[in-house]
């Protein structure tokens, strides 16, 4: 399957070959920082894939710092920082995300495969739009959030679904405790049409979904993250959840983390072939009740 490349990837893609650029020749961030008069911490942002680089004058001026003189070789980076500054989908519910979460959004849907751990609540690709939104009532008055608000996060949570019944599909595979399928949101009526979601996704070749039962002694992670992989030599990140907010890392020692972490549950989780008849009897459950 070939990568999709939107505006968040060819970012990545152009601050990681600044990054590569910068330390061939031994510089610092605050060295080409000063060179283009800015800041260091901008120069990492930028590097990590966070910000652009939005005038061409300062892309020209790093090449100059770093000795790229060779005119295909900067017509191919200004090239892609062309590309990078074009508007990402999800640009009209910016202002609706959290912090942290716009990076991941788009990378989200330039990966090639995705792994995902959920202990508290279903999945986000994996929620019904009735479902979503009694999550985010729920919180409502609490977190003193208006209407259009909760519409505008509905909207962005299923539009991010498409990457799943697209023509060119990410490849997902998802670990749900028990407990993010036994906690109610919304009604028991919401919960049955959810586990039928998530029995329908689970059906899709693309899809693999597993659940840990609560009775089983295994090791779970103390809070839900997703792993995403890349074409194009593009190097894999991690999202995680955690108490101080949503962080993104493509640090190999963070990403090796996460992956034993991922390999630990699913090893400890039920087959895959054994969701559905889970589900059945979640669902039975729901009805006795």
């Amino acid at each position: 399957m070939a990568a999709r490349r939107g505006p968040t990837f060819r970012r990545r893609e152009l601050g990681k070959e600044l990054r590569r650029l910068r330390e061939r020749k031994g510089y610092s961030t605050k060295d080409a920082a000063e060179a283009i008069e800015s800041s260091h911490t901008k120069i990492h942002r930028v590097e990590s894939g966070h910000n652009q680089l939005p005038r061409v004058r300062d892309l020209e001026d790093l090449l100059d710092f770093y000795g790229v003189n060779d005119p295909d070789d900067r017509d191919q980076l200004l090239a892609l920082h062309r590309d990078s500054l074009s508007k990402d989908w999800y640009r009209p519910y910016q202002n609706i995300m959290p912090s942290g979460t716009t990076l991941y959004v788009g990378l989200e849907a330039d990966a090639h495969t995705m792994r995902a751990w959920h202990s508290q609540v279903v999945f986000g690709l994996l929620q019904t739009e009735n479902y979503a939104r009694a999550l985010f009532m729920s919180a409502k008055h609490v977190e003193e959030r208006t209407s259009e608000f909760v519409d505008q996060s509905v909207a962005l949570r299923m539009a991010r679904k498409s990457i799943l019944t697209c023509d060119d599909p990410v490849e997902l595979r998802v670990i749900l405790d028990e407990a993010a399928l036994r906690r109610t949101v919304g009604s028991p009526d919401i919960m049955r049409e959810q586990y039928l979601e998530i029995e329908r996704m689970a059906a899709l070749d693309h899809v693999t979904v597993q659940i840990v039962p609560l009775a089983r002694s295994t090791f779970r992670a103390t809070s839900n993250f997703v792993l995403l992989e890349f074409g194009y030599g593009l190097d894999p990140v991690v999202m995680d959840e955690g108490s101080a907010g949503t962080t993104v890392s493509d640090t190999k020692r963070e990403v090796w983390k996460y992956d034993r972490r991922f390999d630990a549950m699913r090893d400890g989780a039920l087959a895959p072939a054994q969701t559905a008849e889970f589900l059945h009897r979640l669902a039975r459950e729901v009805e006795d009740h």
